[in-house]
């Protein structure tokens, strides 16, 4: 069993930059994949980023890549997404999900892959 805590999120203008931790307990934080994903009003849950266990692998939606960074730090059980020009189409629930064993980076990109999630932090970009 993995639990997942994020940070708080925040409010922030449209051009700057937020960091979301999350915190896993347990000792296995390393045999996990990891992957923040994030929810709009009204919307589906999309996927954000992912990395492989040894973080080594990252993967990014298309709207995101550049501006953001997803790392891990396995000694410390926990997986960051720094968000920078941020924009008011990044405004959602953001959540992170963890997924045990084996798992390329395309299967990081469904949220059926992943089998622990946190508890999502709000993130606001205002224009």
């Amino acid at each position: 069993q993995v639990q997942l805590v994020e940070s708080r999120g925040g409010l922030v203008q449209t051009g700057g930059s937020l960091r979301l931790s999350c915190a896993a307990s347990g000792r296995t934080f390393s045999e996990h994949a990891m992957g923040w994903f994030r929810q709009a009003p009204g919307k589906e849950r999309e996927f954000v980023a992912a990395i492989s266990r040894g973080g080594g692998r990252t993967s990014y939606v298309d709207s995101v890549k550049g501006r953001f960074t997803i790392s891990r730090d396995n000694a410390k059980n926990t997986v960051s997404l720094q968000m920078n020009s941020l924009k008011p189409e990044d405004t959602a629930v953001y959540y992170c999900a963890a997924k045990s064993g084996l798992a390329t980076l395309v299967m990081l990109t469904t949220r059926s892959a992943y089998d622990y999630w946190g508890q999502g932090t709000q993130v606001t970009v205002s224009s």
